[in-house]
């Protein structure tokens, strides 16, 4: 069950403005109240990549990706207006998301990071910089089942080190299965294919370019069966027409980042509400 709510001035004053931008410090925190067996998935309207943030009971957080190059300030600027003061890890899904060394070194300093979880070939990557020595590194591989937050259970799917590849993994909690793909690979296709992933309460589909040709196949789609899909998008991107059109066919909601903003999903046991707001907060 869900119940889909547009977040206005119910929490935060705002006005929209033309572009993203990073909320001022004028802005009221946003104030979700997760508490035992609740959690909440927000998918943070950057204005370049992709960031998603994943928050349980007690403070805990975790961040998926860090937006575009340039986005840090934004990301920053949304992790304040969540009240984000540590993370208990950051999961890296492919190399778009890897931050340049000073940045990332800046990002583990300012929320505490305790650890970092990618793919194999991004460990080696993230092995050879000069990070701190107690910050834990990980990877996983197709088939991990990792408990990251309370009754948040994390299975990858598939997990690949080639071109357009990356970690794609379903977060199940309770009876709400929310899958977060990044790749999209025809061998990753093919894995997901052979695997029944159907029922998925939220899509977040992988943050391809709009000039890549069948990038997520109507089998895929509908093997999913998603009843809300969450696309992430640049400045200059537009979604792609082919997977709007299969969506819509298999009778998914659709949220864009960049007409939608910011997007939070707070689940309790039995169901889910959508909030959204606006990237331009001032």
């Amino acid at each position: 069950m869900r119940i889909v709510l547009i977040l206005l001035s119910l929490l935060i004053p705002f006005s929209i403005m033309a572009g993203a931008a990073a909320p001022t410090s004028s802005v009221e925190k946003v104030k979700l109240n997760i508490k035992d067996n609740e959690m909440a998935v927000t998918f943070l309207g950057l204005s370049d990549g992709d960031a998603t943030l994943i928050q349980g009971p007690n403070a805990e957080n975790i961040l998926v990706n860090t937006g575009g190059v340039d986005t840090i300030v934004e990301l920053e600027g949304w992790l304040d207006l969540y009240n984000v003061k540590k993370l208990k890890a950051l999961i890296l899904t492919n190399e778009m998301g890897l931050l340049s060394e000073k940045p990332l070194k800046k990002l583990i300093s300012k929320y505490k990071i305790q650890e970092i979880i990618t793919t194999s070939k991004l460990k080696t990557q993230l092995v050879s910089r000069f990070l701190p020595a107690n910050l834990k590194v990980t990877n996983w591989n197709t088939g991990t089942k990792a408990v990251i937050l309370p009754e948040v259970t994390a299975v990858v799917q598939y997990a690949g080190n080639n071109q357009n590849e990356g970690l794609d993994f379903m977060l199940e909690f309770f009876n709400h299965r929310i899958f977060l793909m990044s790749s999209f690979s025809d061998q990753a296709e093919k894995a997901l294919l052979s695997k029944k992933l159907d029922a998925v309460n939220i899509f977040k589909l992988p943050n391809f370019p709009k000039e890549v040709e069948d990038a997520l196949s109507k089998s895929l789609i509908q093997n999913l069966n998603p009843e809300i899909s969450v696309m992430f998008a640049g400045t200059e991107q537009q979604p792609n027409a082919d997977v709007l059109d299969d969506l819509h066919e298999a009778w998914s909601e659709i949220y864009y980042t960049k007409k939608h903003g910011t997007i939070t999903i707070k689940f309790t046991e039995t169901k889910y509400e959508v909030i959204t707001i606006p990237s331009g907060v001032e």
